[in-house]
Formats: structure tokens, sequence, C-alpha cells
């Protein structure tokens, strides 16, 4: 078998599988796919950055949260219990 006859087979597998693309359990989905309009398009970028702001300023609270009000609250909590009584002398 010379490499002519190699390279054959291998464009005839690969053929069969292209072949097939349109006729599997993906073949219904990939028929009814279509590139979107101009305005549907817009419309996915506008609702996927309003998303990305939204989780973003989420993390932003916590993150402003936990380096500001962590610390301020750790130091109002350590210091009323060190005022508080401890028991009998």
């Amino acid at each position: 078998m010379g490499w002519l006859d190699r390279a054959r087979g291998i464009q005839d597998k690969l053929d069969n599988r292209f072949k097939s693309v349109g006729h599997g359990k993906y073949g219904r989905i990939l028929r009814m796919a279509r590139k979107p309009d101009v305005e549907e398009y817009v419309r996915v970028l506008e609702v996927a950055a309003i998303g990305a702001a939204l989780i973003g300023g989420i993390g932003f609270l916590i993150y402003i949260f936990f380096t500001q009000g962590g610390p301020w609250i750790w130091t109002q909590l350590s210091n009323t219990l060190w005022l508080m009584p401890r028991g009998l002398p």
C-alpha cells in the first residue's frame, strides 16, 4: 500500500465523518441555527454587560466591607469585650 492509497483512505474517512454531521443528534440544531441580526446581538451584549457590572459591583461592595468595615467592627467588638466586667476578683 503506497502513500497515495493511505492518503486517499484518510480523506475518505474524513469525508464520511463530515457527511454525518447534519444527520446525528446535533443535526437538527445545526440546521435551525442562524446568524443573529444586529438588534439581537446588541440586546445580548447589553444583558451580558449589565450582568457583569452587577456581579462586579457586588464583589466590590464585599471587598470594601471586609477591608474597611471589618477592621472597624473588630475594634469595636474587642473594645466592648475589654470593658466588660470579668467575674469576681
